[in-house]
């Protein structure tokens, strides 16, 4: 597996908080779905509310 950096915003009582995460995935695609999943999921976001700006290899 490889690790992905995926970087963006979400809604947040403030507006729009940036975050950058590592994430072990065998694909890009793979990423960008567990990054929507764990802040989804620990925010309680829905995916609309996520803005994935790049995801890049390490």
């Amino acid at each position: 597996m490889s690790q992905f950096t995926v970087t963006g915003r979400f809604k947040s009582r403030d507006g729009f908080a940036d975050f950058e995460t590592t994430i072990d995935a065998e694909n890009e695609n793979v990423a960008r779905e567990h990054a929507l999943s764990q802040l989804g999921s620990q925010h309680g976001l829905k995916r609309t509310e996520i803005d994935l700006e790049e995801v890049s290899a390490q």
